[in-house]
């Protein structure tokens, strides 16, 4: 499928889809309903305007919407179609872009083809190109080999698996760990910023994201950052990327700080979810739901993990560090705690309410308990064994099994890797954490207080944090 991208003056896009080598009296183009990292139905069909589709020869075809998002052609004969139609681009709010959308002004273009490149069906595995109408000046930033202004994937996936940035005006900022290029591509950033400091800092979370899994799974990576006028923190993984959209925060370096945050959010998302995926997602199935009940393993880990390896990095001090930690058991301890809901019935009902706040005490936070759960299991293992299996033995296994080779994992298989390493099946911390419902106070405090930590309500019941010298505290970040 070969498709051209054009950004018309209204922010929208007129976009074409060629299909060559047709069979048959009717091909089915399909717009996904969803895109991957955000497990909820997002219906990009809404913002097509006008649809059409003609023959190799310019001649229109009978074209009707089967679907909400999907339109058959009726191929009269013809040996290659093309679609045409245009997709308004402009989120409603203060901003017009997120990490998951696409935008078009006349300084850059920030695009996820997710949201805009419809396929002919049965064609998924073929190989694909996009052209793009940009000024000559304009850089490319983004994972997809890009010659002439025109980006070459392998099939469609990995097209809408490559967001990218189109601009005469993004900052590029490398570094490489491991004989990996790695690119922090920059556009909007107010005033200077420390480019020397940044591909330091980057590059020691990397360092210790490839030391826990032994290995980097893509050839290159590249951080696409949006920074926008208004306060927004967004940021959404790909296979050898990350989308980054991030606003203003006055609040000392928190403008810095948020990106090394999501930065290294996104970068652990690379082997735990693009590639250590539960089997329910494999392959993706855009046109529908893809119910699981593991994004606790793949957020709430990922979670947890992103500011560990912050600070065992040494790229957050301690104070840095438990400021994070504090902030997600507020979310959780102050807002979720006596949920209704499991972190498995939860991970389930993303598709229906998991990024609204939704109705009180029904459901919990796959990012926040699930790092809390990940905090327990983490130091249970440490407790355990000395320090000398962690969750990082669970993580390294579940790439070995199951990310490297990329087969999809089940809520069993990660259930028998857990004890694995535990040498223990741990059923009261599923039964407790994962599938029961009941409030973790205790339980967390028991696994902190290993640490020297210990978590407290004041007098309004808000959570705070007291630390307490513990001969344990650096060997946590071994």
């Amino acid at each position: 499928m070969h498709y051209t991208l054009a950004a018309l003056a209204d922010a929208s896009f007129a976009v074409t889809c060629r299909v060559d080598d047709v069979v048959g009296d009717t091909v089915d183009l399909q717009l996904p309903a969803w895109r991957p990292g955000r497990y909820e139905l997002q219906h990009f069909a809404k913002n097509i305007r006008t649809f059409g589709v003609v023959d190799q020869d310019g001649h229109a075809l009978r074209v009707w919407k089967v679907t909400k998002d999907r339109w058959r052609v009726e191929t009269a004969g013809a040996t290659a179609i093309e679609a045409r139609y245009n997709y308004f681009g402009l989120l409603a709010g203060d901003h017009k872009l997120d990490a998951g959308s696409s935008y078009a002004d006349e300084r850059f273009w920030s695009v996820n083809p997710v949201n805009l490149c419809v396929y002919a069906e049965g064609r998924l595995a073929e190989p694909c190109t996009l052209t793009l109408a940009v000024p000559d000046q304009w850089q490319l930033a983004g994972g997809l080999l890009d010659e002439h202004k025109t980006l070459t994937a392998s099939d469609y996936y990995a097209l809408v698996d490559s967001p990218f940035i189109a601009s005469g005006s993004v900052w590029a900022v490398e570094y490489a760990v491991a004989g990996v290029p790695m690119t922090i591509w920059i556009q909007n950033w107010p005033g200077a910023f420390d480019a020397a400091r940044m591909s330091r800092d980057f590059a020691r979370f990397t360092e210790a994201q490839i030391r826990l899994f032994g290995e980097f799974p893509s050839a290159d990576y590249h951080f696409l950052t949006v920074v926008l006028p208004v306060a927004y923190y967004h940021g959404v993984e790909h296979r050898n990327s990350t989308h980054l959209v991030l606003g203003p925060d006055t609040e000392g370096e928190g403008l810095y700080v948020d990106l090394l945050g999501v930065a290294s959010h996104e970068l652990f998302h690379t082997w735990n979810i693009c590639r250590i995926r539960p089997a329910e997602l494999l392959p993706y199935d855009l046109t529908r739901e893809n119910y699981f009940t593991t994004c606790f393993v793949a957020e709430g880990i990922t979670t947890y993990y992103g500011d560990l390896m912050l600070r065992r990095s040494s790229v957050f001090d301690d104070e840095a560090y438990l400021k994070e930690l504090l902030v997600i058991l507020k979310r959780h301890f102050e807002q979720a705690s006596h949920a209704a809901l499991s972190l498995t019935e939860s991970s389930y009902d993303l598709w229906l309410d998991g990024y609204v706040k939704g109705v009180p005490d029904r459901k919990v936070s796959v990012y926040h308990k699930g790092a809390i759960v990940s905090l327990i299991l983490d130091l249970h293992l440490r407790r355990q064994t000395n320090h000398t299996r962690s969750l990082d033995d669970v993580m390294r296994l579940l790439w070995v099994r199951f990310g490297k080779p990329f087969i999809g994992y089940t809520y069993a298989d990660y259930r028998a890797i857990v004890a694995e390493v535990a040498n223990d099946p741990l059923d009261w911390y599923f039964d407790t954490c994962i599938t029961g419902t009941a409030p973790l106070d205790d339980l967390l405090n028991e696994h902190l207080g290993f640490v020297g930590l210990h978590m407290i309500y004041d007098e309004a019941g808000l959570v705070l944090l007291e630390r307490a010298e513990s001969a344990e505290w650096e060997k946590w970040f071994d």
